[in-house]
């Protein structure tokens, strides 16, 4: 389960949101909705730790997530605006390189499998750097499939994606929630799941 409670953020002297309050237990996904500049990122930030709200708190399980440290750490999975991906392997390599990062064994014949979901199977021997936006955006996404972890943090995943590459994302939700994990994405517009999903919207 994770819970936020009373969460308040401040960009500068800018209140972003205040009051912010919301559970997601096992098995859902909460799609966070909001224009440019309404605190989507930042949200996501403060739910992984990586930045720390005015006021509030956020909670996995019951425990402060500050408390937890490495052990909520090593069950969040976040994909952030940028892809984080090394330009000069290609994506075979960067696959193989990211599952290591996760702590995951995976193989050559598993990684080549994710590729193929996103229909980038094809670009498996060429640089990363020699990819459009959307072949590296896809990339990216498909490390989702290589991972173990209870919670995932998505920001904006479809970010230069095409429509076949959005449903393909969706699937991938699909089958995480159906694992009882947990999944929190930022987007204009909404992933069409299947599995129980809420919506928050940001001001």
């Amino acid at each position: 389960m994770l819970d936020a409670t009373d969460l308040e953020c401040l960009r500068g002297t800018r209140r972003l949101f205040a009051g912010l309050s919301f559970q997601v237990a096992p098995g859902e996904c909460l799609q966070v909705q909001g224009s440019n500049g309404s605190g989507k990122t930042s949200l996501l930030r403060i739910l992984c730790g990586i930045a720390r709200p005015e006021r509030g708190a956020v909670r996995w399980n019951g425990e402060p997530i500050g408390a937890l440290g490495e052990s909520f750490r090593a069950e969040l999975a976040f994909c952030g605006h940028a892809n984080a991906l090394k330009e000069e392997l290609t994506p075979v390599e960067n696959l193989l390189a990211c599952a290591s990062l996760y702590g995951v064994r995976a193989a050559a014949d598993a990684v080549r499998t994710a590729l193929d979901a996103f229909r980038v199977l094809p670009l498996e021997a060429l640089p990363v750097r020699a990819l459009s936006q959307g072949q590296k955006r896809r990339v990216a996404l498909a490390r989702l499939a290589l991972c173990r972890h209870r919670l995932w943090l998505l920001d904006e995943p479809l970010a230069a994606l095409d429509a076949d590459a959005a449903e393909t994302l969706a699937r991938l939700v699909d089958a995480h929630l159906a694992q009882n994990g947990i999944c929190v994405l930022t987007s204009h517009q909404p992933v069409a799941l299947r599995a129980r999903a809420r919506s928050l919207a940001l001001s």
